[in-house]
């Protein structure tokens, strides 16, 4: 019989999975039979991917990739021209980018205009030319932010009609990028739906009754401000309504699902169950078939039915709406730490309705005994929980 190959993933998954084994008390050699490996395949593989996780394997393949392509791009192309391709990575749609990365360019590598715009594919006519602002731009702008405010379940769409009855000679074009650009929106309604019961009226889910019963878990999609899609992956006891963790990355896949719970069930021990919907990264067979491993057991809601995942919903809406529809992100870097932030302020600091206006889980402050005599402490002690780094 053929032995399968294991992927870099696969093995960092296996190593991860030993590490929370050990970590519950069982013995290192019964954790590595789990993984069906000899310890010697074991041993072998935590010297050559001992400490790394999921995304730094990859992360290591795309350096190997990038060092091929750079070794081929030497040798066709010069320094100068390479430099100016690979400032002009991406899609470039708009002139106006087009513009600030010629400038980039220019002012970067010390070439001269023509040569920049030449690479890039920017005619110089477009380059030289200046933005021209409306004089009725500031106006119009006053006047669309206070029909908004006014009628605030109207779009622009309605916003452009009145503006017409009231003298604006404008069209639908205009008035929709000034309310982009403004950040307006029409606040969005929650859809009735029909729920699932039983013969005794009770809603057909399983209920969290303690701390670390049922966590759960979804995605949550946004661009940064050039356009590129990334995801977070939000982690939630459904309990103490605690938002346990947030991984952002422009891609997640399932190895990343299982990195992101091996570390929270180092941290914080193995729940009872795990409850999310029936995405492709979570009923993948290494995912499921990991946390069956660590003791836990899944809990997948019906297709079509996101009310059986209400908490983590609930909670994937205040995100969007108290955060993600207010910042723009330039870089991947300043969504993972804005967003970092946001998730403890919502742990600690944030009241929450449904707990009484008190947070999920706010600081402990632990008062230093004094001796007699002593002067006291001008500030006492704040515990905060654990975090993942």
């Amino acid at each position: 019989m053929r032995r399968k190959k294991h992927t870099a993933e696969e093995i960092v998954a296996k190593l991860r999975q030993v590490d929370v084994l050990v970590s519950q008390g069982r013995k290192v050699s019964e954790a590595i039979r789990s993984i069906e490996v000899t310890e010697v395949t074991y041993y072998r593989w935590r010297s050559e991917y001992g400490g790394l996780k999921g995304d730094q394997v990859r992360r290591l393949k795309s350096l190997e990739t990038e060092n091929q392509r750079l070794r081929r791009a030497i040798s066709d192309l010069t320094l100068e021209k390479l430099i100016l391709k690979e400032a002009a990575f991406g899609k470039l749609l708009s002139p106006a980018r087009r513009r600030a990365c010629v400038d980039y360019v220019v002012a970067e590598h010390g070439v001269s205009e023509r040569f920049a715009c030449r690479v890039l594919g920017q005619h110089r006519s477009t380059q030289r030319k200046c933005a021209v602002v409306v004089e009725d731009e500031a106006p119009l702008t006053a006047a669309i932010v206070a029909l908004a405010l006014r009628y605030g379940r109207y779009g622009y769409r309605r916003i452009t009609a009145l503006l017409r009855r009231d003298g604006w000679t404008v069209n639908v074009k205009r008035v929709e990028r000034i309310w982009r650009r403004e950040g307006l929106k029409v606040p969005a309604r929650q859809p009735k739906r029909a729920r699932l019961w039983l013969n005794d009226g009770s809603c057909v889910r399983l209920r969290p009754e303690r701390p670390d019963h049922v966590w759960s878990y979804d995605f949550v999609e946004h661009r940064t401000h050039n356009g590129r899609k990334y995801r977070m992956l939000n982690v939630l006891d459904e309990f103490t309504r605690e938002c346990l963790a947030i991984r952002v990355s422009r891609k997640l896949k399932a190895h990343d699902v299982i990195d992101v719970l091996s570390d929270l069930f180092s941290l914080r021990g193995v729940p009872g169950h795990i409850r999310s919907d029936n995405g492709p990264e979570f009923i993948a067979r290494s995912v499921r078939d990991w946390i069956a491993a660590v003791g836990s057991e899944t809990a997948y809601i019906e297709p079509g039915s996101p009310w059986e995942n209400g908490y983590c919903e609930s909670f994937n809406a205040k995100l969007r709406d108290e955060l993600l529809n207010g910042e723009v992100f330039y870089t991947l870097k300043e969504a993972s730490v804005v967003i970092e932030q946001w998730r403890r302020h919502y742990n600690s600091i944030r009241p929450h309705s449904s707990l009484g206006y008190c947070p999920p889980a706010p600081e402990a402050v632990i008062w230093p005994t004094e001796p007699s005599g002593s002067v006291p402490s001008a500030r006492p002690t704040i515990v905060t929980r654990p975090t993942m780094h």
